[in-house]
């Protein structure tokens, strides 16, 4: 009885470490999307190559979210990713995802433009692949009646999807204006296109007729990523705009436990204080939630 009693209780203790990470596990993860420099990205006062460095040296950042307009040119130029995915290594900074934007509606009236559109989006899933990401994002753009534009925004995802789930990559949509900004509109759009490898990017922001605490309730069933829009920050250093307590309280309630991206896009803080201010309420809010 007493070696049982022995072994019993040395194997509680070489369990107890790994218990006590999981039970101090965070509940979420932060990453850092390329958005949030976009002023100092287009006034070229900070290069694209140097956005992992940034992110991991100036903010411990492990994760980043790619923006494709600042390196448009460069989709399909095998040398420069190479270099990207170079520094990233040399950061151990995780290339996460590339939001996709300027390459047709994928939901356009028009079947030709529709299939252009697709096939435009095509090498940027080829520059995910080769940079190790796990998904694009894109835009569920289109005209017509609400109907309509379900419909053809489905199709339009539904095809490229097609294309990306054998190269083992998602493709999502963010609230991003019109009326992929309507939360029960893009669960439809979702329910249509009935794919595992499609989801969505709650963006804490972008929400102008639709309450945006609902929305994200409703789209975070099928998040992949989630952006943490910023803008103005009070004395407590909360978030003026958006209650991030109650966002992320629903953010942990649909069971996310991946990236939650830091996305400034304030005027009141230079950008790097804005994301700054970002990290330190999120870091506040992990522990809070854990």
């Amino acid at each position: 009885m007493e070696r049982r009693t022995f072994l019993q209780t040395a194997a509680a203790a070489a369990a107890a470490p790994s218990m006590l990470r999981h039970l101090t596990a965070p509940p979420f993860r932060i990453s850092l999307a390329q958005w949030s420099f976009h002023k100092a990205l287009f006034a070229k006062e900070m290069e694209h190559l140097d956005f992992a460095r940034v992110a991991r040296r100036d903010y411990g950042i492990e994760a980043i979210e790619y923006v494709n307009a600042f390196f448009r040119d460069r989709a399909s130029d095998a040398a420069y990713l190479a270099e990207m995915n170079r520094r990233a290594k040399d950061e151990g900074v995780y290339q996460h995802l590339i939001m996709v934007d300027g390459e047709g509606a994928l939901g356009d009236p028009d079947a030709a433009k529709r299939t252009l559109a697709i096939e435009s989006h095509r090498k940027w899933l080829d520059a995910a692949k080769t940079l190790g990401c796990a998904t694009i994002r894109v835009n569920a753009q289109s005209t017509g009646t609400p109907d309509e534009q379900q419909r053809l925004a489905a199709d339009g995802l539904r095809r490229l999807v097609e294309i990306a789930a054998p190269m083992r990559l998602n493709v999502i949509v963010e609230n991003h204006g019109g009326l992929s900004s309507h939360g029960d509109w893009l669960v439809g759009v979702m329910k249509l296109v009935d794919h595992p490898r499609m989801g969505t990017l709650p963006d804490f922001g972008n929400f102008y007729d639709y309450d945006r605490y609902v929305a994200v309730t409703e789209m975070m069933p099928y998040a992949e990523a989630v952006s943490a829009k910023s803008h103005d920050f009070d004395a407590a250093g909360n978030e003026t705009r958006t209650d991030y307590r109650r966002m992320l309280r629903i953010v942990t309630a649909a069971k996310f436990t991946s990236w939650v991206g830091i996305e400034y896009e304030g005027a009141a803080l230079p950008e790097r204080d804005g994301v700054r201010a970002t990290l330190a309420l999120l870091k506040r809010l992990q522990v809070e939630l854990a």
